[in-house]
């Protein structure tokens, strides 16, 4: 484990104890002078208000300093809870002007999938480094113009897979590292809720709905970093039962994953029931997370009776904080835009393999 990892990993055990000296902070130019970067999150749904913004209070390398939101309701309440000024209050229309505010130095981008695209460029012409919710878009031609957009602007991009941050998760990929099991042969993974709205972002097509794109980058991902390979193969199917709901859309999908080391995953994500599993049969054992992408805490165990329990005060504050350091210091990103790029097209091979009924090849 890397100096950098050691430090995050024993630093967070005890957030609210950790000081740290101003020298850490003179590696980066423009940052010499700050101990904490300010966030503006972009858009203000459940994720931003619930998890995002409460879990920013908990961070030792960030603050919230700025909103982005349509909603003037929504800004004053913010304004009032948080002390945001109004300088730092943006709506969708004056957002370019967010370039010129020095109090931001990061943007959250917590909009719906079909317009991360849009937003995540934005912010890179601003200047500004950009953190993105997942999925990372609907296409991969969109995840390559975000990419580039940020590289051509000498800004980071970080993409918002909370579970790679968290510890339980971590041990597991040191396991496929270490081939403490030996190899991976076989892997289950599924990840799902019983969604009840009717009316969300996430039951239309049109901006990025469907559970494969939402949940189902969960057992996806996984199934990637345990197995440490990309996928060359899928077969998938899927289904609803509220046709009037999800029209045309996925409410479950199930998808078969083939590896060229000869692992196969099944995998499996919905709006219609409750799921939330990971289990890998190895060579010479077994593990399994269950759950394994629970906002509560991450819990498993191993065939040889490894308890899988650590624990850390909030999973985003952990997240943002790495994300934040890797700013300051000036050091790659746990999950860089390559890894959402690596997911979409995975997801865009599920949809295909759908409308064709049967096995397709991913292409590289």
């Amino acid at each position: 484990m890397s100096t950098r990892r050691i430090f995050i990993k024993n630093s967070l055990g005890s957030l609210a104890a950790l000081t740290i000296g101003s020298e850490a902070f003179s590696l980066v130019n423009g940052f010499s002078k700050k101990e904490k970067l300010g966030v503006a999150l972009v858009g203000l749904g459940y994720y931003s208000t619930d998890l995002l913004a409460p879990a920013l209070q908990l961070t030792q390398y960030c603050s919230l300093k700025g909103i982005v939101t349509g909603s003037p309701d929504k800004a004053k309440h913010w304004q009032q809870q948080y002390h945001i000024p109004e300088k730092n209050t943006y709506n969708y229309q004056n957002f370019d002007d967010i370039a010129n505010n020095a109090d931001i130095d990061v943007i959250y981008i917590v909009l719906p999938p079909s317009m991360h695209a849009e937003y995540v460029i934005k912010a890179a012409n601003a200047g500004k480094h950009v953190w993105c919710e997942k999925p990372m878009a609907v296409s991969v031609a969109e995840c390559r113009a975000m990419i580039d957009a940020c590289k051509k602007n000498k800004v980071k991009l970080s993409i918002g897979y909370r579970m790679q941050h968290e510890p339980n998760t971590q041990r597991i990929i040191q396991f496929r590292k270490d081939k403490t099991y030996g190899v991976v042969k076989w892997v289950s993974a599924k990840a799902g809720y019983f969604d009840s709205r009717t009316n969300h972002w996430k039951q239309k097509k049109e901006m990025g709905g469907g559970s494969m794109y939402d949940m189902g980058v969960y057992p996806l991902n996984a199934a990637r970093y345990v197995t440490g390979e990309e996928p060359i193969a899928v077969t998938a199917k899927q289904s609803t039962t509220r046709p009037d709901i999800y029209k045309g859309l996925d409410e479950t999908m199930q998808f078969r994953l083939e590896f060229p080391g000869g692992a196969v995953a099944e995998c499996e994500t919905s709006f219609g029931k409750n799921m939330n599993s990971l289990h890998v049969t190895c060579a010479k054992g077994w593990y399994k997370l269950e759950p394994f992408q629970a906002y509560g805490g991450i819990k498993g165990t191993t065939s040889d009776g490894k308890a899988l329990n650590a624990t850390i005060p909030n999973q985003q504050a952990k997240q943002m904080d790495e994300d934040a350091l890797a700013i300051l210091q000036n050091t790659p990103v746990l999950v860089p835009g390559e890894e959402g790029l690596k997911d979409i097209k995975v997801v865009e091979a599920v949809y295909r393999s759908v409308q064709q009924n049967g096995r397709v090849l991913i292409g590289r």
